[in-house]
Formats: C-alpha cells, structure tokens, sequence
C-alpha cells in the first residue's frame, strides 16, 4: 500500500470493538501480471540499497495505523509493523466482497491526504507534459516517504506502451508488507488494486504495480494503465499463510485471493 505523499497530523481514535469476521464468497479469477524484468532498466553498477528508518516513520505508520483501526474498528494488541499486519488482515477479512475490500482500503488512503490536495494534484499537475511530470513527482515521494511500509526500494526506468522510457518507476527490492502478511490476496486487494485505483482516480496518474511473489520484489510503473484483465488472481497462496492454514483448501489455493 505505498502510498503516503502528505500526511495531517495525527488525531485521536475512538475505538469501537467490530463483530467477527463474515465469510467471504469466492471471487471470480483471472491473471494477475507478474513483473517482466526485459521492461524494466536497471543501472547495473548501483550497490543494493538499505534503508535506515527515518524521524517521520514513527509518524507515518501512526497515522496509517489509526486510519485502520477507524475502517475495521478495533485495534490490535500487538505493537508497531507487526501489529499494523494484523489490522490490514482484519480489513481483508471483514469486506464481504473483494470490491467492499478494496473501497475500504481505498477510502483508507484518501483520508491521508489534506483536503483539495487530491484536487489539485489532479486539476493542475496531471496534465503537465502528458503525465510526465506528475508520474515522476509520485515515484519519488513514493521512495521519500514509503519504505517504511514496503522496505528498501528505488526510482528506476521503465518503458511505457507507445515507446517512450521514463524515470517513474519504483523498485521495491523485498516487499516488507508481502512478507509480514504472508498472504497473496492481502498483497492485491489491500495494496496493489485499491493503490492503483487510489492514483488513478484521485491524483490523475495512472499506475501498474507487479508483485512478484516469487522473490517478494514488487515493480510500480507510474503513467501506466493496469490491463483489463487486472482484476483478482490465481496465484498460489504462499506455503506460509496463516490464512490458509486455518481453512481446508486444495493445495496450492489461496483463500483470500
């Protein structure tokens, strides 16, 4: 869920305790797309990088965190990244639909954002250059503000359909989130679909991310629309989903995707 541009100031939560989970119907499958390497540059001689937490992550996850608890309504008792895992689970587990799931998730990071920020980003920066400045802008404050959430990641080259190669993309190298969570469909309908909607249709960018749940590496293409068949998946839950341990499936199936 990478996502955090501006954040206002933390505010106090009145928490209300939910009731437990509904079951969730199946959903429909189709592809989801897995990073192709041959599109994307990388500079070859570039040393790994490795981040150092910074004086704004405590803030960052923070406000995350509260904005979680006020969708799903409860908190965890687990403290910090561990316990924000916990919440984003209870979101997935909540929304009757995949759809109810990702409007919620969606709403999450709206509620991020000073009012007539999303506005104006979309009236007056999208625009500019055919995109190409407001999808650069949100690569780099994407690096600047969500490793955090995602883990080391960076601002690479990628290829857009008509040809052209821009400096918009970000490269999370192990996604963090796919790792804590352990679970295929918290990675799409909790992260990648809501984050795409979310750029789409309220800063005016669009984007494609593809999670690699091979190598938990994750590639986000800011100016590049999602394909049509970019709806739910069918890949395998990971063999460590607690999710799925828990209920009685064929092997190899997510239950949550």
């Amino acid at each position: 869920m990478a996502l955090l541009l501006q954040v206002p100031p933390p505010t106090n939560v009145a928490f209300s305790y939910s009731s437990s989970p509904q079951s969730i119907p199946r959903a429909r499958r189709v592809r989801c797309r897995v990073s192709d390497s041959s599109e994307v540059k990388f500079d070859e001689g570039a040393s790994k990088s490795e981040y150092k937490p910074g004086v704004l992550d405590d803030f960052f996850m923070h406000s995350f965190r509260n904005k979680l608890v006020e969708e799903v309504g409860s908190d965890s008792e687990k403290p910090g990244y561990v316990g924000l895992i916990e919440l984003v689970k209870l979101l997935l587990l909540k929304g009757r639909t995949r759809s109810e799931t990702n409007d919620a998730a969606v709403r999450i990071l709206k509620s991020l954002f000073p009012p007539l920020i999303l506005e104006l980003y979309k009236l007056l920066i999208a625009p500019i250059a055919q995109g190409k400045l407001a999808a650069l802008m949100v690569a780099r404050v994407t690096v600047l503000t969500c490793q955090w959430l995602m883990g080391p990641c960076k601002v690479n080259i990628i290829d857009l359909p008509n040809g052209e190669s821009w400096d918009s993309g970000v490269f999370v190298e192990k996604c963090q989130y796919l790792e804590e969570s352990k679970c295929v469909g918290v990675c799409i309908h909790t992260c990648k679909l809501p984050t795409q909607t979310f750029f789409k249709d309220y800063m005016g960018v669009p984007l494609l991310m593809e999670p690699n749940f091979k190598d938990h590496s994750c590639q986000f293409k800011f100016g590049v629309a999602p394909p049509e068949d970019d709806g739910n998946v069918s890949e395998p839950c990971l063999e460590t989903c607690s999710i799925a341990g828990r209920r009685k499936l064929n092997p190899g199936e997510c239950p949550m995707a």
